[in-house]
């Protein structure tokens, strides 16, 4: 019975019948049972030209779009020809199947359309009715088709960069590393490799060609020497950047963090009971900005709801709480040291801010000194770390760039890991990320809806 009669590009497929049927998983299908027309060039032996004959039949499935919530499917006989003269022989061409897959073009179209609106493979699989090795071999042949070059090699960055950025990331087995340099004006990432030693980076930089790096200017990365040295190695003129995000990061852990636990001991030993508890669970307020917590403490103001309630389950409603800026000011304000702390921090930020490279140097020389003065072995190991960047710290003044869309491509990186389970084709999972990498949020797309004038 015919429900409906669609245009379509089924070239040569005429439908006689169909049938709702069930699949394995219990879903409901449309079996559409037709006659596939044959062409003149099918009974044309290529090979000498000869008229071929009919040998043999067989029957065909070829997967079709889904019709509202059911899966459909092409059933046909294809005739296999056969040339007396020659002794060839072929099947008959199927024009609207996908190569490669028993599936017809106008589905595969639709999960590589859905595929690069940004679905996951298994929501794809789902909505087509396909396998999921299917949908990720779809999947792996659009992205090589966007991004390399013959399937074998990466295409050329699109745009000539001024910054990089570069970083490294945790793999899905949680002990290999690979490196991630991205284009900072646009987001995009421009390479990706196994490992986080110099090597990364020579590859790339033979990737680009020298003409292509001669155009970039500064490179933000964090403390790692690898990289650092690697660029100085073949490009010299390429400015090394430490930005206030991987500095801040540095100082929160290896000196604020720690520091705060020795003074907690300190405060045990002595009998100080009451002090040491005041530090117990700061971590958090220590480590933040003063406009942070300020911002915090608005939000409890204007009874901002971090968890709403539930009758349902039984689960009370919060709220944030206040008192984050008056906690911190009353820590400092008892403790030298961490007052000291806070004090490094404003000036810090004072620096970071800065548009020239004498009055920046001149401010974290200041900052130097003043951890020297306290002879603590965190804060010498702090003065350590300016003296080492000094170079780079400052070059901050004069190439304002920031790790942040590195941070923010990580963050992309761990949701399309649980997303995937953990990826475990490689090349597949660069791809994606390459992809992802490019895609833009639109807040407002354009409706899908009829024009007036048709």
């Amino acid at each position: 019975m015919h429900y409906i009669t669609l245009p379509s590009e089924l070239v040569g497929f005429t439908n006689h019948s169909s049938e709702i049927v069930k699949t394995v998983s219990n879903r409901k299908m449309y079996l559409l049972h037709g006659e596939l027309k044959a062409g003149a060039a099918d009974s044309l032996c290529p090979q000498c030209g000869g008229s071929m004959h009919i040998h043999d039949r067989c029957e065909v499935n070829l997967r079709h779009l889904c019709f509202g919530d059911k899966l459909s499917c092409l059933r046909f006989t294809k005739l296999r020809y056969y040339c007396p003269r020659c002794g060839h022989s072929h099947m008959q061409g199927v024009p609207f199947q996908a190569k490669g897959h028993r599936i017809s073009c106008e589905l595969l179209t639709f999960t590589r359309d859905l595929l690069a609106y940004g679905f996951t493979n298994k929501q794809v699989a789902y909505i087509t009715g396909l396998g999921r090795n299917t949908v990720k071999d779809i999947d792996l042949e659009r992205l090589k088709e966007k991004y390399t070059v013959d399937g074998e090699r990466l295409i050329q960055p699109e745009r000539q960069a001024r910054f990089l950025g570069i970083d490294e990331f945790k793999l899905h087995d949680g002990h290999k590393y690979a490196v991630i340099i991205i284009d900072m004006e646009t987001g995009h990432i421009l390479w990706l490799a196994h490992g986080k030693k110099k090597a990364s980076v020579y590859s790339f930089i033979e990737h680009v060609g020298k003409e292509w790096m001669d155009g970039v200017e500064a490179v933000a990365c964090d403390m790692n020497s690898d990289f650092q040295e690697a660029f100085e190695d073949r490009c010299p003129h390429i400015q090394t950047v430490f930005d206030f995000f991987h500095i801040v990061k540095n100082f929160n852990d290896k000196v604020v963090g720690q520091i705060r636990k020795d003074e907690q001991r300190r405060l045990i030993a002595e009998g100080d009971e009451k002090a040491a508890k005041s530090l117990k669970g700061s971590r958090y307020i220590l480590t933040s900005s003063k406009q942070t917590l300020a911002r915090k403490d608005r939000e409890a103001e204007d009874g901002k709801i971090l968890s709403k309630g539930s009758s349902l389950f039984s689960k009370e409603q919060v709220v944030r709480k206040d008192g984050h800026l008056a906690r911190y000011e009353d820590i400092i304000r008892q403790n030298k040291l961490l007052f000291t702390l806070d004090l490094i921090k404003e000036k810090l930020c004072e620096a970071y801010k800065m548009t020239d490279e004498p009055s920046m140097a001149g401010a974290i020389t200041e900052i130097m000194d003043m951890c020297m003065a306290t002879g603590n072995k965190h804060l010498l190991w702090f003065r350590r770390l300016l003296d080492n960047h000094f170079e780079g710290i400052i070059a901050h003044a004069t190439y304002d760039i920031s790790a942040g869309k590195i941070e923010g491509v990580n963050g992309r990186i761990k949701t399309l890991r649980r997303q995937g389970y953990g990826y475990p084709d490689d090349d597949y999972f660069f791809l994606k990320l390459f992809d992802a990498s490019r895609k833009g949020y639109v807040r407002n797309p354009v409706a899908e809806r009829i024009p007036q004038n048709l």
